[in-house]
């Protein structure tokens, strides 16, 4: 027998091991979850309440809550560091995935040195991609000060994605239903919302693609809404103390081999000639300057806003007999009564509206239902179920436009939800929704919401020929309402995922993130046509480039891939 094919064996025969392993483990039971909750009266007392304070008398604001949004990379990655540095009571965090990447590591010393502070740190995890080496975060639950959660877990070892898969093949349904909020609060007085995970492809530090995204920073009472929203998910029995979940142990173990593969890849880099090959993403990030955004100039838009949230229950905290999940929508209340202006009153009848919904997308379905001259939509998972297309038709039929940006199925990162959306493609063009998909090849795109009034793009952090991935949630209606959020349009966010997002009502806003998703529209995407019964890609504005009949940018091995096995994808599991 050859040493080649003993050694197959060998390890075939601990993967195999390993998964039965895997296969046997529960999670724990009778799990201790001590209640905490966010700080109470945060509107004085701290320095981040007082400068808050400061700014909305400084403008004169006839609202309590301020906006900022946050489209390019360096502003997205500097309000979370000013965040991080000016907090002095409390740091919530809450993701749906966070990479153990160099840009997560300058947040994470930061987490750290505040927790060294006094800051009472606690951080919310989705638990499906903390295995290999983003299982390395999770050496934050173990820092004094710092509590950390999973929520929903996979048994298993974190060693392998597939072996934790395997071990929950019988709760597929659970597994597949994931938490999906990004909050990042600071103080119970400033937070950023939206799209982004954290990593450096969310920041525009990876080598291979950069998502395209926007947050926005909110201030103000509508804060507190954000942190009820993220006490619901923390005190809920789906969330397990990363303690009961990993021991020490197993962490340094998994640490010792990061460290093995960061040496070999040392070692390749030393065997490269000067200046071959690209950058790495820990180059990149220390020729970025990580400067906190200025909290002291940054322009907020202060305006009446709701929140929006999926409760917990939405997932259910087990499979077994009589478990159910229990949809149910959490809006906000409106801080500014609906007496004091015609924009106050005309939120809280959209949130009134949105209530009766059961979850975040369905409460956007019945806003839209109420738009009367035009909405713009940027999801880059766009899957519209009947509810969706019913919405749609409604719409239509009022003569409201509509234009949706989402990702060409080059730019897609999830090119099997690409299926999803292009089965409904020609029926959209029939109805007469425009549709328009990113290009993916854009060396400098970075943002679509740079340099407008009421946000803060800065450079984008992008170099080299870079492929760009849409990831942004945005919705516009009527020119006077904005939604941020962390929903896709989409069967999934609908019926499976936890969501969250902010109705913001202003024209100001509005107005400003219409003019730059307009203009990405038109110079940075192709614009999707249904000519004489097959569809057209008309090439970007000042491109250079020629219209194409196929899905552009896209080889044909992927395209065929897509034909062949994409009908057999229900859109819900897309």
């Amino acid at each position: 027998m050859s040493s080649s094919f003993q050694t197959f064996l060998r390890r075939s025969s601990a993967l195999l091991a390993l998964m039965i392993l895997g296969a046997c483990a529960q999670l724990p039971q009778n799990v201790d979850r001590p209640v905490s909750t966010a700080i109470a009266a945060p509107a004085t007392g701290t320095a981040l309440a007082d400068l808050v304070q400061q700014r909305r008398q400084a403008d004169k604001a006839g609202y309590e809550s301020g906006f900022l949004l946050l489209g390019g990379p360096q502003a997205a990655y500097g309000s979370r560091l000013a965040l991080i540095e000016g907090a002095q009571k409390t740091l919530d965090l809450q993701y749906y995935a966070i990479h153990a990447d160099a840009s997560t590591g300058r947040l994470v010393r930061g987490l750290r040195a505040a927790a060294e502070r006094g800051v009472r740190v606690r951080v919310l995890l989705d638990d499906f991609h903390s295995t290999g080496r983003d299982a390395l975060v999770l050496g934050l639950a173990f820092v004094p000060n710092i509590q950390m959660r999973l929520f929903n877990p996979l048994a298993g070892s974190r060693d392998s994605s597939f072996s934790r898969l395997l071990n929950s093949i019988d709760d597929a349904s659970r597994i597949q239903q994931r938490m999906h909020n990004k909050l990042f609060l600071a103080d119970n007085v400033l937070g950023v919302t939206g799209g982004r995970n954290l990593g450096d492809a969310y920041f525009g530090n990876a080598t291979n693609g950069n998502f395209v995204d926007v947050d926005v920073l909110a201030a103000g009472p509508i804060v507190q809404d954000l942190s009820r929203s993220f006490d619901s998910y923390w005190n809920n029995e789906r969330a397990y103390p990363v303690q009961s979940l990993v021991t020490r142990e197993e962490l340094q173990a998994m640490r010792d081999r990061a460290r093995a593969a960061d040496q070999e890849l040392a070692d390749e880099s030393t065997r490269r000639q000067e200046g071959e090959g690209p950058p790495t993403a820990e180059q990149r990030a220390r020729a970025w300057d990580e400067k906190p955004l200025d909290l002291r100039t940054a322009t907020f838009v202060w305006a009446p806003a709701v929140m929006l949230a999926d409760k917990p229950g939405k997932i259910p905290a087990d499979s077994g007999p009589g478990s159910t999940k229990a949809p149910g929508l959490v809006v906000s209340r409106l801080d500014d009564k609906p007496g004091t202006s015609r924009g106050a009153a005309s939120l809280e009848a959209a949130s009134d509206i949105a209530a009766n919904g059961d979850t975040v997308v369905e409460g956007l379905l019945h806003l839209i239902g109420q738009a009367r001259t035009d909405l713009t939509i940027i999801s880059p998972y766009f899957v519209p179920g009947k509810d969706m297309l019913q919405a749609f038709s409604a719409a239509r039929g009022r003569g409201v436009r509509i234009r949706v940006l989402t990702n060409s199925l080059a730019s897609n990162d999830a090119p099997v939800a690409h299926v999803g959306y292009a089965r409904h493609r020609e029926e959209l063009l029939k109805m007469g929704i425009e549709l328009y998909e990113l290009r993916s090849e854009q060396a400098s795109f970075g943002t679509v919401f740079g340099g407008s009034t009421g946000s803060s793009g800065g450079s984008t952090g992008i170099s080299g020929e870079s492929r760009a991935m849409l990831h942004s949630k945005v919705l516009v209606m009527d020119g006077r309402l904005l939604v941020v959020g962390s929903m896709n349009l989409d069967l999934r966010s609908q019926l499976q995922n936890t969501e969250i997002a902010l109705l913001i009502r202003s024209n100001e806003l509005s107005r400003a993130a219409s003019e730059q998703i307009e203009r990405g529209m038109r110079e940075r995407s192709w614009h999707v046509e249904l000519v004489d019964g097959s569809l057209v890609w008309r090439a970007p504005q000042g491109s250079g480039l020629k219209d194409a009949t196929t899905e552009p940018d896209a080889g044909a091995m992927l395209r065929l891939m897509l034909k062949l096995f994409g009908p057999l994808a229900p859109d819900q599991l897309l």
